[in-house]
């Protein structure tokens, strides 16, 4: 008799030389990462921010989802759509990146959503903060975690389940947290989690639940799926490893000039040009970019422009090149508040989580 176990197993690690495989290749076709010519838009439209779907994008009927907060509170609650709407609206401008971002560059490579660098995106969420809603429910005195439960149901590693993250109660309430209804001014579209889904501004993709259907406050500390067994930092099977939580820092550069087809190294002509991109961080603001045009060999200040979309929105930067004959490998490194920094040799961990490897844009300079 067939089981679960028979269509959904373990994680594992690539072996050397190992290829993308067919069940890789149809994640890869149902998400996508941003277009990086795209990083040229403040606010990334949104067909082109990144996308990531655990399970089926769900049928769900605006005009009957309900939203539950129940669990350790004083007073269970029960708000459809209407109710949200009408409740205080704010916007924030938020860059989201997946945790898994950067996956397909490590060796060995675990086997999973093959993500390049492009699993980004900096978007405009309006809705209504999260923590006076928790407020007006009462949170028991002993509350530990916030339980947060979408629509979205599938298999995972042989765990049958609705996709549920939690937060510690503490970044519940933080003011920035939303339960969003609106995207870039328009209603959320079905991938990207309508009609109801969670922001959570600095944590990485996983945090912030799609087609939220419940919030339940919990005593104890929540050991679900995603929280206790995906999406923590581990070096093999046995290690228990630790959380992924807030995004490193990372800078991106949008590609200078015009690519091949099929191998994206870019051509540009000679002489001035100005290379730019995007940084952020999930930690404190960026405060420096680093520019690379020899492949990290040697490294130059890049000028930042002032912030404009918040303290959770990716940041431009800029670096005056004169481009000679030649080859060329570019990449940006940001340095955010905190101290953090991009490595240029990634730390190996068993699920690809958190990996802000400097990016490498190899570029060819024609001689005239």
């Amino acid at each position: 008799m067939s089981t679960v176990d028979d269509v959904s197993r373990p994680s594992r690690v690539a072996g050397p030389d190992e290829a993308i495989s067919v069940e890789e290749l149809q994640l890869a076709a149902r998400n996508h990462g941003i277009p990086l010519e795209a990083l040229r838009y403040d606010v990334t439209p949104a067909g082109l921010h990144y996308l990531l779907i655990h399970y089926d994008i769900p049928d769900v009927d605006p005009a009957a989802h309900t939203l539950t907060v129940d669990g350790a509170v004083d007073r269970p609650l029960t708000l459809d759509l209407a109710a949200l709407r009408q409740r205080p609206r704010v916007t924030h401008r938020v860059t989201l990146e997946c945790a898994g971002n950067g996956r397909a560059l490590l060796h060995p490579r675990p086997v999973s959503q093959p993500w390049l660098v492009e699993a980004v995106g900096n978007a405009e969420w309006t809705g209504t903060p999260l923590a006076p809603l928790l407020r007006e429910a009462g949170l028991a005195t002993d509350a530990v975690d916030v339980v947060f439960t979408g629509v979205d149901h599938g298999v995972e590693r042989g765990v049958e389940q609705d996709y549920q993250r939690a937060l510690p109660v503490a970044d519940a309430l933080r003011e920035e947290v939303l339960l969003a209804y609106e995207m870039n001014g328009a209603p959320l579209l079905p991938q990207h989690g309508a009609p109801l889904r969670l922001i959570v501004p600095g944590w990485y993709g996983m945090a912030h639940v799609k087609w939220l259907r419940n919030i339940r406050v919990s005593t104890t500390p929540f050991d679900g799926y995603q929280n206790a067994v995906a999406y923590r930092l581990r070096r093999d099977a046995d290690d228990p490893g630790t959380p992924v939580t807030r995004i490193e820092p990372r800078a991106l550069v949008r590609p200078p000039g015009f690519p091949d087809f099929m191998s994206r190294t870019r051509v540009l002509r000679p002489g001035p040009c100005t290379v730019d991109g995007r940084a952020w961080s999930g930690h404190a603001p960026v405060v420096a970019v680093e520019v690379t045009v020899d492949g990290g060999v040697s490294w130059g200040p890049a000028e930042l422009d002032e912030p404009t979309g918040g303290p959770w929105a990716w940041r431009r930067w800029r670096y005056d090149w004169n481009a000679v004959p030649g080859r060329w490998t570019l990449g940006a490194r940001a340095t955010d508040a905190s101290g953090r920094s991009q490595p240029v040799e990634q730390p190996w961990n068993r699920g690809g989580f958190a990996n802000n490897l400097v990016q490498r844009v190899e570029v060819v300079v024609p001689a005239e």
